[in-house]
């Protein structure tokens, strides 16, 4: 696997990372985020990864440039990885007609129907291409891996944890699509990606992931804005992931909703520091 390295900045005396690739799995050319801590950097010490998804219409650039994450990445020494959002650069019609599905809308699932399912296999890209990616080209702990996002990446964080347990140590959400096949995100997605019979969507949606799953313990961190516009207008339904949650002894959840904050960067920024920290005290853990 040959990576071009597209830009490098030192940030917090680690350094923030782009890279390209030819992914043989989305068959395309992807772009891909790496922050790699001082501790990576000055004493090639491996450490545990962190890999956040993004949610509609960004690029890996989004949470690079907005979350304010390196510095406590760097405090913490974890090796933080973010991809794209969809394939980019290949050629199917209708992919740029709409905000919420086709480019930056690759919803973290694996598609069935054509012409989407050449390209658009953004779940095994994430859980198993990407990861061998890291594993090979940067100084990882192996087995200290975990996994947040936001919005429609807070869905796919949720989903690559819940379908394959002990594949991370750790996974929190910022204001996720929760349920999304009772929400209009995600039915319009999932009908284009998988196909017209609600049946099929069930083992991409969270909450009903959650309502069946008896794997390995799991807790789950989910933070949520309160003066959210797309919580209000029943786009995210938490509640129903964590009314799933609650009868349901192999899953621990830990829910904190923010009085006065939206589903921005503004958000995300606010409560990074509360995340990383989160997830380095689970992945440092002996």
């Amino acid at each position: 696997m040959t990576l071009e390295l597209v830009s490098t900045a030192k940030s917090f005396e680690g350094e923030q990372r782009v890279y390209r690739h030819r992914s043989s799995t989305l068959d395309c050319e992807m772009t891909f985020g790496v922050f790699l801590p001082p501790a990576a950097l000055e004493e090639k010490s491996p450490c545990p990864v962190l890999f956040f998804l993004s949610g509609l219409t960004c690029s890996h650039e989004n949470f690079i440039q907005k979350s304010g994450f390196q510095q406590h990445a760097a405090r913490h020494n974890l090796i933080v990885v973010n991809p794209d959002t969809s394939p980019r650069g290949v050629d199917i019609a209708g992919q740029d007609d709409s905000y919420d599905f086709g480019s930056g809308a690759g919803f973290y699932v694996d598609a069935k129907q054509e012409p989407w399912s050449k390209h658009y296999k953004m779940y095994s890209y994430v859980t198993q291409e990407l990861v061998d990616v890291v594993n090979a080209n940067f100084p990882v702990v192996p087995g200290r891996r975990g996994i947040f996002g936001h919005s429609m990446g807070g869905h796919g964080a949720l989903i690559c944890a819940l379908k394959n347990p002990g594949l991370y140590q750790s996974v929190s959400a910022f204001a996720p699509i929760a349920n999304p096949t009772e929400c209009p995100w995600g039915q319009k997605a999932f009908a284009g990606y998988i196909g017209s019979n609600p049946d099929d969507w069930a083992q991409w949606d969270a909450t009903l992931l959650v309502s069946h799953y008896e794997s390995t313990p799991q807790e789950l961190f989910i933070d949520q804005g309160a003066s959210d516009n797309f919580l209000q207008a029943k786009q995210l339904l938490p509640e129903n992931l964590l009314t799933a949650a609650d009868g349901n002894e192999h899953i621990q959840t830990i829910y904190k909703q923010r009085a006065g904050y939206d589903h921005s960067y503004f958000f995300i920024a606010t409560f990074i520091a509360e995340h990383i920290s989160y997830h380095a005290k689970l992945l440092t853990a002996t």
